[in-house]
């Protein structure tokens, strides 16, 4: 049975400038969309909110699971084994065109141990989830009787009626100086200078609300939407009466990574980039921005929240 959780903000709906023409091509171009009103988790799922989910249903999830070795032709046999990848910090600078230098497939790593065996989640309750799935985020979502935001809704919400503002909060990443999400400072991957005080997740509702009451839709963790990954936003509608309306992106065949032709795995759409973010290095801390993923991927920077609709 749907019902709506008291931390749960209520989203207008309507007419918007989807996408960015300024910044990443796959942003691209700027188009309308109208969209219904619903209602959004005021906040990322929470490592709490998501044990009593886990104790109530028993649910497993992919990073505690090991891969089929049929997803994946080719792997070594020795990597078929329950993990999860985890941000490790070089400790010089790297190419920043191979994220291998910072990210490790770490056997033993999931929610319940976000950076590898031995660590825990105590003391981060009410930090956002991470190492969960499209596949346990989806879960979640209908143990809730809620559902995962498309594309569409998410990027709405995010912008709090601030419609074409590059950020959340307006035109500019650091007003004044001040820090409104949590990003990285610094030079990815090796230095990070941690102005903003946290140097992983941070608890959620640290920073200020957007104008709809929602709280870290830019930085923290990137979140997943239903929407399968397309390479690039439709062109606007010729005429006013031919607007999307509740858009969705339904057809998992363009979404998988041409990189790997042999590993069949869709991918849907990630928003509002993490506290990996910065300056020199993939500068999505905006409701615009957009990361393809895996349905069975999970990182220690991707987490998720739940819309309900009418």
């Amino acid at each position: 049975m749907k019902f709506e959780s008291p931390n749960m903000a209520s989203i207008p709906g309507g007419v918007f400038q989807m996408g960015s023409d300024r910044h990443y091509p796959e942003e691209a171009p700027v188009h309308k969309v109208h969209v219904d009103p619903f209602h959004m988790d005021a906040q990322p799922v929470t490592n709490l909110e998501f044990s009593r989910f886990v104790s109530e249903t028993g649910h497993v999830t992919t990073a505690e699971t090991a891969p089929n070795p049929e997803d994946y032709p080719g792997a070594l046999p020795e990597m078929l084994q329950p993990g999860s990848l985890v941000f490790r910090q070089p400790n010089r600078p790297v190419p920043l065109d191979d994220w291998g230098m910072w990210w490790e497939f770490c056997f033993g790593a999931n929610w319940r141990a976000p950076f590898g065996p031995g660590s825990s989640i105590a003391g981060l309750e009410h930090h956002p989830v991470v190492h969960v799935s499209y596949t346990d985020a989806l879960a979640y979502a209908h143990w809730a009787g809620k559902d995962l935001p498309t594309e569409a809704e998410w990027e709405f919400a995010a912008r709090g009626g601030l419609d074409g503002a590059d950020y959340a909060w307006g035109d500019e990443l650091a007003p004044n100086g001040r820090h409104l999400a949590n990003t990285w400072q610094g030079q990815f991957p090796w230095q990070n200078t941690d102005e903003d005080g946290w140097r992983t997740t941070s608890r959620v509702g640290h920073y200020p609300a957007n104008g709809y009451g929602l709280y870290d839709m830019i930085g923290n963790v990137w979140e997943w939407t239903s929407d399968f990954w397309t390479q690039n936003h439709p062109a606007d509608a010729a005429k006013a009466c031919c607007i999307p309306k509740n858009p969705r992106v339904l057809d998992a065949d363009d979404s998988q990574d041409p990189c790997q032709p042999e590993i069949l795995i869709p991918r849907k759409v990630l928003k509002g980039g993490s506290h990996l973010c910065a300056p020199n290095y993939c500068q999505r801390y905006r409701p615009a921005a957009r990361h393809p993923e895996p349905i069975d991927t999970s990182t220690s920077h991707v987490g998720f929240r739940c819309v309900l609709r009418s």
